[in-house]
């Protein structure tokens, strides 16, 4: 791992949000006598908003020949200002992109993404811009603090969700590495396990919910890691050993139900008040005024609790508003609310929304439903029996109308939340970076296998996959199982497999695949995904060669090398999956 491969002074993470981004760091010897101390970026500055946060929202912004302008809290603001002065035709502004790795679950390096307005650029450009910003802040600021620290001295960590396919995980390694992060100096954690990890040495004053004396760190420890994000909610279970190692004992889950669907609620709300084009006109022509809103109720959404009553205030564009409404439903902002199906419910005060405090609860209902379903689908597996202990982590899990329902439907499992959760993966991230061991065992989440072309066997084999090839029949797309879902390997654990070239064929090729099945028979069945291949050139193609194929797994990354067993030659095959 990557302490033994080489010295590095310092680590440094990158949790790349939905919503909000950030990064931390800390030295090596700082860590080996106070791990905790770990330092984020004090303050991004949020500009005229009196808000400064760990976090900047996750926002790029691009200029007429898509090179990078800004990102963050100066990105949001910059393109305000284009927008009032109508030059933002010219600019590509992105924002909450990451769910398009979660989305697509078949991302190819040359997928694209679409702007505010629509407009496309490629998304590994996008990603990597995102990540360069954030690797520049942090150099900077190293460098300010005087502390000598060149990239080459830096071991870095990059957060992924854990229910991310392989070729999203990779998809991110590739933007980090086209960010500048060189490939042996960057580690995927995954951000339920950075989580877990980072709550080992908290004491018991920092974690919400433990009785005193409590320890996260004692043996035989079963605890439910519940990663309530901005995109996506990523849960998973661990074990704590004797020797402090943890071990994955349910394989992680998890689904698009993070703080953003909230929001998504909410728009949906706004269109049943002014209809859905107009919601759409208002984000394509007045983006300001969309943005604004959204970022009021991010504010406002955080203070609600359960036994808010009466009414919930909320600014709102209204100028904007009340002019779109005008042009296109031909009737003010008010006489629009009047008509609508919320008209007893919510009300308009000068610039701000007045709503109902029960009706804005709602908007929270399903997003929470959906997490408790992702709760119970975790419960119902036999290994999470033993688990009395939940740990929520994430932005998410600051919102007390999700912890309060999350306690009430687990009873009487305690649930525990860190202080500042927001800030647990990150933080945890960095531990990862300086000690990648400790994670003992993690639960392989789907099967995989490799496609070849065995004698065909009418038992076994189907009609339509049936070939004959040089007088020989074969079965064409069988699955070569490698490994199987939901088994437990430690990290670096090795499978060997021997195959044969082709007489005159100057290289195979392996194609690599996925099944959500236990023991798929065939790579083109449902539930089966191709998730890359890797070419071995052979030395003298007159001659069939045995070659001897490594695939590592355990780690956050699948890795596969392969050797040919006459001439030795080898090569490391990096499973390129985009």
């Amino acid at each position: 791992m990557a302490e033994k491969d080489r010295d590095y002074l310092l680590v440094a993470a990158i949790d790349f949000g939905t919503t909000y981004s950030g990064y931390a760091f800390s030295m090596r010897d700082t860590y080996k006598t106070d791990p905790l101390k770990i330092l984020a970026n004090q303050a991004w500055n949020a500009g005229g908003r009196q808000l400064l946060s760990l976090k900047t929202p996750t926002c790029l912004l691009l200029n007429s020949k898509k090179e990078f302008d800004s990102f963050g809290y100066e990105a949001e603001n910059k393109y305000a200002e284009l927008v009032m002065d109508g030059e933002q035709e010219d600019y590509y502004y992105f924002h909450r992109f990451k769910m398009s790795l979660h989305n697509n679950k078949n991302v190819k390096g040359d997928m694209v993404l679409e702007d505010i307005t629509g407009k496309k650029v490629p998304a590994i450009d996008v990603f990597s811009l995102s990540i360069k910003a954030l690797v520049k802040h942090l150099m900077d600021s190293l460098e300010t603090r005087g502390t000598g620290v060149i990239p080459n001295d830096i071991q870095w960590v990059l957060t992924v969700p854990a229910i991310w396919t392989d070729n999203s995980k990779q998809f991110m390694r590739k933007s980090a590495e086209k960010a500048g992060i060189q490939k042996d100096h960057l580690l995927i954690s995954l951000e339920p396990e950075a989580a877990s990890i980072y709550c080992q040495y908290l004491p018991t004053e920092k974690l919400s919910g433990a009785e005193s004396g409590f320890k996260m760190s004692k043996a035989g420890t079963k605890y439910m890691i519940v990663d309530l994000g901005g995109g996506t909610v990523d849960i998973t279970v661990h074990e704590k050993l004797t020797g402090g190692g943890l071990r994955e004992i349910s394989r992680a889950t998890g689904g698009d139900c993070g703080g953003t669907s909230v929001d998504a609620d909410f728009i949906q709300l706004l269109a049943k008040i002014f209809g859905a084009p107009l919601i759409y006109k208002m984000k394509r022509e007045h983006p300001e005024a969309y943005l604004d809103l959204i970022r009021e109720f991010e504010t406002v959404k955080r203070t609600i609790t359960p036994s808010k009553q009466g009414k919930v205030n909320m600014a709102i564009p209204f100028t904007t508003l009340d002019a779109l409404c005008k042009k296109y439903l031909k009737e003010d902002l008010a006489s629009t609310l009047l008509s609508s199906p919320y008209n007893s419910s919510i009300a308009i005060r000068g610039d701000k929304m007045r709503f109902d405090a029960d009706l804005f609860k709602t908007l929270f209902e399903k997003t929470i439903k959906n997490v408790l379903a992702l709760l119970q689908e975790m419960f119902a597996r036999k290994e999470s029996e033993s688990v009395t202990l939940l740990l929520l982590v994430g932005g998410f899990a600051e919102c007390s109308l999700v912890q309060a329902e999350i306690r009430k439907t687990v009873l009487p499992k305690r649930v525990i939340v860190p202080e500042e959760s927001g800030l647990t993966v990150l933080r945890g991230a960095v531990l990862f970076g300086h000690n990648s061991n400790i994670i003992d065992s993690r639960k392989i989440r789907v099967t995989y296998g490799i496609s070849h072309s065995p004698p065909f066997n009418p038992k076994i084999h189907d009609q339509q996959h049936f070939k004959e090839k040089n007088g020989i029949q074969r079965c064409k797309n069988a699955f070569d199982m490698i490994m199987q879902k939901d088994a437990i390997v430690s990290p670096g654990t090795v499978v060997n497999k021997t195959y044969s070239s082709v007489l005159g064929e100057s290289s195979i090729t392996f194609r690599v695949f996925s099944s959500e099945k236990y023991s798929p028979i065939y790579t083109d069945e449902d539930g089966c995904s191709h998730l890359g291949e890797a070419e071995i050139k052979i030395s003298d193609p007159s001659k069939i060669h045995q070659l001897e194929v490594k695939f590592v797994f355990g780690n956050t990354e699948v890795n596969l090398n392969a050797r040919e067993k006459i001439s030795g030659n080898s090569c490391q095959l990096s499973l390129d999956l985009i």
